[in-house]
């Protein structure tokens, strides 16, 4: 497994519980590092998916609620709105990551940790937000 894709799925499970937990940000880091032994670039990429991800968490859940038609954020799959959050995050500030690679990576953290349903979902609004970021772009 690639460190970025082993970064992101950490990411997600430090997410996951800051989320579902309602752990402070920090506690969630140390208590899941603890006993892990990785390296220090997965640990690194883990660390500014999670606290960039938090940081922009106001922003990032209005992108995700605009593009999830019928669908109130806090209603979705825990999973899914913590991976939604994670790669919405990669696609509007780690600007040297394709878009495609982040999709696609967010689509199998779905697939692996939801459902096959789940990855389409995901994808979909994914898929939207890269668009906005596009038209974005090109007004600028």
């Amino acid at each position: 497994m690639g460190l970025r894709r082993l970064s992101r799925e950490y990411a997600l499970q430090i997410l996951y519980a800051v989320d579902v937990c309602k752990l402070e940000s920090e506690d969630a880091q140390k208590s899941f590092w603890k006993d892990r032994k990785s390296g220090k670039k997965v640990l690194e990429f883990a660390t500014t998916l999670v606290e960039g991800t938090l940081k922009n968490l106001p922003e990032i859940d209005s992108l995700i609620s605009k593009y999830a038609r019928n669908w109130d954020i806090h209603r979705m799959a825990s999973i899914d709105r913590n991976i939604l959050r994670q790669a919405t995050f990669e696609i509007l500030y780690l600007l040297d990551i394709p878009i495609n690679v982040i999709i696609n990576e967010a689509v199998e953290l779905a697939k692996k940790y939801s459902t096959e349903e789940s990855g389409k979902f995901v994808n979909g609004i994914l898929d939207k937000i890269r668009e906005s970021r596009s038209v974005k772009d090109l007004k600028e």
